[in-house]
C-alpha cells in the first residue's frame, strides 16, 4: 500500500528530535515541541490552518466548522490513573488547541492493570509528570501541560472544558459549583472495578448546532393541500425519514411558489410519506414538483448543576434490561464516596464486613435523598457486588468509559451532537462467575502489576490469561485498542503468545487514531510497530507481528494446525469479505470469535461462542437497492443517482475498455469468451474494443483533448436534447398527467465555454486521463488546452425522430430479447474481422501505448 504524504502542514525528517519536557513551575511539567512545523503552526486556535493529511477521517464526521471550535478549546483532565490517561489519549488525538493533566498521586502497583503509559521504574512517581512526555508525542499540534498543584477557582478558569477523574466527592461538588457559575463545561467520570459512572454538565445555556451529525434529509413531493396546517405528501418510492419537530425549506414547487426558498418550516409528522407543515390556505393552489429538504436548525439545552442533579438526576439508559440499575448505581456510588471519606480507602476486595457496611451506608444514602433520586428499595446484592469489586481497576472498562467521556469532551468544545443528559452508569456484572455463591477471597490479590485485576477475577483467571494463545486480525484503529488492552490485562504474558497480523504500512491519516503510531513510523509495517508499541506497555506480553492477508491464498501459513492451537481469535477488519471469510474459519475449527467494526460515530460488537452463539455469516445486512439503470442513464433525481452515474461512466471510458482490448491482444480464448456473454454484451464488447483500437485511438496530445470535448458535447448537450425531442418539457402521459413529474425531473443542455472553470476542469481531467490509458505524453497548461480546443471541429447534432429512449428497466429488457438474434449476427462478423483487427493495430501502433493506469487521475476534480 502507498502511503500518503507525511503532511501539507509540515515535514518530519529521520532526525527529528524525541519529545522532551522541562519544568516551567514548580507544579507543571510541559512539553518542548522541538519539532515544530516549518511554518511555525504546530499549535491549535484561531490562527491555525487544519492539518487534513492528519484529520482526514474525523472531518468526515466533525466537519470544518466544528473542527475549528474544537480547536480553540483547553481541556483540563484530573487523574491519570486507567480512566484519565485513557480520556487524555482521545482527546489529544481528536485535536483541541491543549490538554492540562493534572494529578497529586504517585504511580502504585495496582495503577499498572490500566494505565498504560506507567512503567514498573515509575512506581512513587506523580502520575501526571510521567505520563506528560509520552501523551505528548500523540499529537504535535496539541500542547501537553502537567500541573500537580491544587484545583482552585484561579486555574480552573484557564479552560474550557474540565474533566475529574479519581476524585472525591467533596471535590467534584466544589469544582462542579464553580464550573457551573463560571460557565465552564464539566465532565466526571469514574470506574469502580466491573462499573462505570459518568456526569455532564454543560451550563445552563449550551448550543447543539447538529444534534445527531448525519446528513440532511430530501425528499420528493407529489401533492401540498391548501389548509391550516398544510399537509405534505412525498413519492411513495421510500420513506421520508422526518421526524416531528424537524424543520425543512422547499425548493423546484410549481404553483404554491410562496414555499420555495421559504425559511425553514417546523413539520409535525403524521405519516412515512406525509407530515404538515404551515398554514397553507392562503397561498397559490399546488400544481406538481418540488423538493423537501431537511434543515439542520440550533437547538438550545439546559443543564443542572452537580448538586441540583444528584437530587433529581436525569439518567440515560444503557441497557434497558436494567431498567433500575441506574436509579441503584446513583447511590451506590454516593455509598462508595461516604465508605472512602469514612475509612480513607476503599473497601477491600470480596471482604464480608466491608460489603456489608457499604450497604448500612447505601440505606443511610437513600434515606438522606429527599427528591427522585431516593428509590423505593435497595437492591443489597447488588449493592454488596458493587464492594466487593470497588477496589478493581480495568483496562476494559476504563477504555469503554474513557472512551464515552472523550466523546462529550468534543460534544462540549464542538457543539455537534447531543450530549448526555445527564448521568450515566453502567456495569458488567455479566463477566462474574454465574454460579450462585461463588466469591473471591481477598487474600488471593497480591503485590504485582494485575492487582487492579486480581481484585475483580482472582488469580485463577489472571493465570489462564497469561496462558492464552489469540490471533489478532488487522492492526488500525480498533486493532490498536485490542492490543493496548490484551498487554494491560497480561493476555499472553506467559507461556501463551499474541499474533497479529497486518499487510498495511502506516500512513499519516493513521495516526489522529492508532494510537500506537507516531509520525517517525510513517512506511513502516503496522502489526510490527504496534507490537513493539505494545510490548513497552507491558514487556511480559508475548507477542509477534506478521504481514499477511488472511485468505484463501494464506492457508498454508494459517493451517489446521495453526487454528487448533489457538484459544480465540478477534476481528479487527475493515471489510466484510475478510470478516466472513475468518468467521467460516472459526466456525470450521470450533473457535471463539471477537468480532468488532466502527463507522464514524457508530460501532458494534458481537462475541461469537461456538454452541452458544449465532455465528457472524448467521445474519447478514440487506442488499442495498439497487437503482434501475434507466434511471441513471435518463432519469437521475437524487446525488447518489449521479455518484453511481459518474462512477459507471469513468469505469465505461477508462478500466474496461483499455482492459478488454488489452485481453483480445494477448489471450487466445478472449473472443470464444466473448461469444458466450448473454444478450447484447458481445456486441457491446467488440464495439468497445474497436474503438480503442482504431477509431478512437489518438496519436497526440490534441487528439486526447478532442475526444474529451466531444464526449463533453455528447454527454451534456447532445444526448439531453435528444432527450428533450422524444420527451418535451410539456409531454402528457397516455393519462394525461406531466411526464415530466414525479421523479423525473426535466433537465436542460449545457453551452461548452472555455470561460467555465467547471467545463474546463472535465476537459482537462479527462483528455489527461485518455493520454494516460494510451501512454501519450500529458499536460496541465490550460492555455494551450484553450487554444486546441479553439481548432477542435464539434459536428452538429440535430436530434432524431424513431430513437428509442427507454422510460422502465422492463422497457430495457423487453428490447434486449429481441438483440440477442441480431448479436448472433454480428458475432459471426467479428470473429471474421479479430484478425483484420489486430494486424491494423500492430501496423499503426506500438503495443506501448496500451500501458494505461486504469485509475489515473491528476486532477483534484471527479469528472
Amino acid at each position: 500500500m502507498s502511503s500518503s504524504p507525511l503532511s501539507k502542514k509540515r515535514r518530519l525528517s529521520g532526525t527529528e528530535t524525541k519529545t522532551g519536557s522541562h519544568c516551567s513551575s514548580s507544579n507543571s511539567v510541559r512539553t518542548d515541541l522541538s519539532h515544530t512545523p516549518a511554518n511555525g503552526m504546530a499549535k491549535n486556535g484561531n490562527d491555525a490552518e487544519i492539518d487534513e493529511g492528519l484529520y482526514s477521517r474525523q472531518l468526515y464526521v466533525l466537519g470544518h466548522d466544528a473542527m475549528k471550535r474544537m480547536q480553540n478549546s483547553n481541556v483540563l483532565i484530573s487523574g491519570m490513573r486507567g480512566l484519565g490517561v485513557e480520556i487524555a489519549k482521545n482527546v489529544i488525538l481528536g485535536g483541541v488547541r491543549s490538554v492540562t493533566v493534572h494529578d497529586q498521586g504517585v504511580a502504585e502497583w495496582r495503577d499498572l492493570s490500566s494505565q498504560f503509559y506507567l512503567r514498573e521504574e515509575d512506581l512513587g512517581k506523580n502520575r501526571a509528570e510521567v505520563s506528560q512526555p509520552r501523551l505528548a508525542e500523540l499529537n504535535n499540534y496539541v500542547p501537553v501541560t502537567a500541573y500537580t498543584g491544587a484545583l482552585n477557582e484561579d486555574y480552573l478558569t484557564k479552560f474550557q472544558v474540565v474533566v475529574l477523574t479519581n476524585s472525591t466527592l467533596d471535590e467534584q461538588q466544589q469544582v462542579g459549583e464553580l464550573c457551573h457559575g463560571k460557565g465552564i463545561k464539566l465532565i466526571i467520570a469514574d470506574t469502580r472495578g466491573l462499573f462505570g459512572q459518568l456526569f455532564c454538565d454543560f451550563g445552563e445555556e449550551m448550543i447543539v448546532y447538529d444534534t445527531n451529525g448525519e446528513q440532511p434529509l430530501s425528499a420528493m413531493i407529489s401533492m401540498i393541500t391548501k389548509d391550516k396546517q398544510g399537509v405534505v405528501t412525498c413519492l411513495d418510492e421510500a420513506r421520508h425519514g422526518f421526524e416531528s419537530g424537524d424543520y425543512v425549506t422547499f425548493t423546484e414547487i410549481q404553483g404554491m411558489t410562496e414555499l420555495n426558498g421559504c425559511q425553514p418550516v417546523e413539520i409535525k409528522v403524521l405519516g412515512p410519506y406525509t407530515f404538515s407543515i404551515c398554514d397553507t390556505a392562503g397561498f397559490t393552489d399546488y400544481v406538481r414538483g418540488g423538493i423537501v429538504s431537511q434543515v439542520k436548525m440550533p437547538k438550545k439545552i439546559s443543564f443542572k448543576s452537580l448538586s441540583s442533579s444528584m437530587a433529581e438526576p436525569e439518567f440515560l439508559m444503557t441497557d434497558f434490561a436494567k431498567f433500575d440499575r441506574p436509579g441503584q448505581l446513583h447511590v451506590g456510588f454516593q455509598a462508595i464516596h461516604a465508605f472512602q471519606k469514612k475509612h480513607n480507602n476503599l473497601p477491600a476486595p470480596w471482604c464480608q464486613t466491608d460489603g456489608d457496611e457499604l450497604l448500612t451506608l447505601a440505606k443511610e444514602v437513600n434515606s438522606a435523598q429527599t427528591g427522585s433520586a431516593k428509590v423505593e428499595q435497595l437492591d443489597e446484592a447488588l449493592m454488596k457486588k458493587l464492594s466487593y469489586v470497588a477496589a478493581g481497576d480495568l483496562a476494559p472498562v476504563n477504555a469503554f468509559i474513557g472512551g464515552l467521556a472523550a466523546q462529550e469532551v468534543m460534544k462540549a468544545c464542538t457543539g455537534k451532537f447531543m450530549p448526555i443528559m445527564q448521568w450515566l452508569y453502567f456495569d458488567a456484572l455479566e463477566c462474574l462467575a454465574e454460579e450462585e455463591g461463588v466469591t473471591l477471597t481477598k487474600e488471593e490479590c497480591r503485590n504485582c502489576r494485575y492487582d487492579g485485576q486480581i481484585a475483580v477475577f482472582g488469580t485463577k483467571l489472571q493465570d489462564m490469561l497469561a496462558k492464552q494463545r489469540y490471533f489478532l486480525v488487522g492492526a488500525g484503529a480498533i486493532g490498536c485498542e485490542l492490543l493496548k488492552n490484551f498487554a494491560m490485562i497480561g493476555l499472553a504474558s506467559g507461556e501463551g503468545e499474541v499474533i497479529v497480523t497486518d499487510m498495511d504500512t502506516i500512513e499519516k491519516s493513521n495516526l489522529n487514531r492508532q494510537f500506537l503510531f507516531r509520525p517517525s513510523d510513517v512506511t513502516k509495517m503496522k502489526s510490527d510497530t504496534a507490537a513493539a508499541a505494545v510490548k513497552q506497555m507491558n514487556p511480559s506480553i508475548r507477542i509477534t507481528g506478521h504481514q499477511n492477508r488472511v485468505g484463501p491464498d494464506t492457508e498454508r501459513i494459517y493451517d489446521d494446525d495453526f487454528f487448533e492451537s489457538l484459544d480465540g481469535v478477534a476481528n479487527a477488519l475493515d471489510n466484510v469479505d475478510a470478516r466472513m471469510y475468518m468467521d467460516r474459519r472459526c466456525v470450521y475449527y470450533r473457535k471463539p470469535l471477537l468480532e468488532s467494526g466502527t463507522l464514524g460515530t457508530k460501532g458494534n460488537v458481537q462475541v461469537v461462542i461456538p454452541f452458544l452463539t449465532e455465528s457472524y455469516s448467521s445474519s447478514q445486512d440487506p442488499p442495498e437497492k439497487s437503482i434501475p439503470i434507466c434511471t441513471l442513464k435518463n432519469f437521475p433525481n437524487a446525488i447518489e443517482h449521479t455518484l453511481q452515474w459518474a462512477r459507471d461512466e469513468f469505469e465505461g471510458l477508462f478500466k474496461q475498455p483499455p482492459e478488454n482490448a488489452m485481453q483480445y491482444l494477448t489471450d487466445p480464448k478472449f473472443m470464444e469468451r466473448t461469444l458466450k456473454l448473454p444478450g447484447a454484451q458481445p456486441m457491446e464488447v467488440l464495439e468497445a474494443v474497436y474503438k480503442s483500437l482504431i477509431t478512437d485511438c489518438p496519436h497526440s496530445w490534441a487528439d486526447c483533448v478532442a475526444w474529451a470535448r466531444n464526449h463533453w458535447q455528447c454527454q451534456y448537450s447532445n444526448n439531453i436534447r435528444q432527450l428533450l425531442h422524444n420527451f418535451p418539457p410539456d409531454q402528457l402521459t397516455s393519462s394525461g398527467a406531466p411526464f415530466w413529474s414525479g421523479p423525473k425531473r426535466c433537465p436542460h443542455p449545457l453551452e461548452f465555454s472555455t470561460s467555465n472553470e467547471l467545463h474546463m476542469d472535465y476537459i482537462m481531467a479527462a483528455a489527461n486521463l485518455f493520454a494516460q490509458t494510451y501512454s501519450l505524453p500529458c499536460s496541465t497548461d490550460r492555455a494551450a488546452v484553450v487554444k486546441i480546443l479553439q481548432e477542435v471541429k464539434v459536428p452538429v447534432f440535430t436530434p432524431r425522430s424513431g430513437v428509442k429512449i427507454h422510460v422502465s428497466d422492463q422497457e430495457l429488457q423487453n428490447s434486449n430479447s429481441s438483440v440477442e438474434l441480431i448479436c448472433f449476427q454480428y458475432t459471426r462478423w467479428a470473429t471474421h474481422s479479430a484478425v483484420c483487427l489486430s494486424r491494423a493495430f500492430y501496423i499503426n501502433f506500438s503495443s506501448q501505448y496500451f500501458c494505461f493506469l486504469s485509475y489515473a487521475c491528476i486532477h483534484p476534480h471527479p469528472i
